[in-house]
């Protein structure tokens, strides 16, 4: 070794130390605070007191090695499980698998909403020991989500979980996932129902019950159809006849006073109103029609002439 060696030694040294002690310093004054973003809250936990307190957003400070401080949403998120890899929260077909209580099988969509408040963030990292939201979603919320959902469908037939009863299902799993999260801190605001995803052989078999139901349907509807249409024709020919039978009576009653007001005499004076004074030829005997003399008031021997 040199003598220039020797002499640069000591200073590189001390180059080598400053620099440390430089870094040493900038890494503490990085690790004096946290930037809590916007939509979330803070949690400051003092391993020495074993203290916990929430800071709003913004910054928050922390003595290193002595405090840690973590995030967690308040605004709203939301972990989605669907078949479909490029809109769920994990990779690949992460949709349920639910079983019913015929021992059947489908795959679900199914999309929860939740987020923490403010009050409930301590609870969060006790409950988990301050880990970060996105490992506590890929674990307990998951497992919760998956857990819940089986048990809910589980009671309910195949036809209830596709069709009429979806919306209970629902409920149903909202409700029981609000009381298993709140234990741990977290606030569930929905839960929404996505694409059911049947195998091919109930596909199928729906596919026929449905045909068959829309058959018995339409069957119905044409029955009711024809009785309608026959009602309708019994209320018209009823109708009819009652026309018929007021028409006829009507009649009746008029012959009836026709016959009444059509005496004798009076048949002959509307003949005589109707005489233009000739007398008809006949070429053979027979009497005048029309005229009566005596109940003309005449005298047979007067209108005869009287004797020379």
């Amino acid at each position: 070794m040199t003598a220039e060696t020797r002499t640069n030694t000591p200073a590189m040294l001390t180059s080598s130390a400053v620099l440390g002690i430089v870094l040493f310093l900038l890494a503490s004054v990085w690790s004096s605070f946290m930037i809590i973003q916007p939509g979330n809250v803070g949690v400051v936990f003092n391993r020495w007191s074993g203290s916990l307190k929430t800071v709003g957003q913004g910054v928050a400070w922390r003595v290193p090695w002595i405090t840690q401080v973590q995030s967690y949403p308040v605004a709203l998120r939301t972990y989605t499980m669907v078949q479909r890899s490029v809109d769920g929260s994990a990779q690949g077909d992460d949709s349920l698998d639910l079983p019913t209580k015929e021992g059947q099988h489908i795959r679900q969509d199914l999309s929860v909403t939740y987020n923490t408040s403010q009050e409930k963030a301590a609870d969060v990292f006790r409950s988990f020991r301050g880990a970060e939201i996105g490992d506590i979603e890929s674990t307990f919320i998951r497992r919760t989500i998956i857990t819940t959902a089986q048990n809910a469908a589980g009671q309910m037939s195949l036809t209830d979980l596709i069709s009429n009863q979806r919306g209970q299902l629902q409920e149903h799993i909202q409700d029981d996932l609000q009381v298993q999260m709140n234990k741990m801190g977290f606030v569930v605001d929905k839960v929404n129902l996505g694409a059911s995803h049947l195998p091919d052989a109930i596909e199928k078999q729906m596919q026929q019950k449905m045909g068959a139901q829309q058959n018995a349907q339409q069957a119905d509807y044409e029955l009711q159809r024809q009785q309608t249409l026959a009602k309708a024709k019994v209320a018209e020919a009823e109708g009819d006849a009652q026309a018929t039978l007021v028409k006829a009576k009507a009649q009746a009653e008029a012959n009836r006073l026709l016959q009444e007001a059509l005496t004798p005499l009076l048949i002959q004076n509307k003949a005589i109103e109707r005489w233009n004074g000739t007398l008809p030829q006949f070429t053979g005997g027979g009497a005048i029609p029309f005229l009566n003399l005596k109940d003309l008031g005449g005298d047979t021997h007067g209108a005869a002439g009287s004797p020379h």
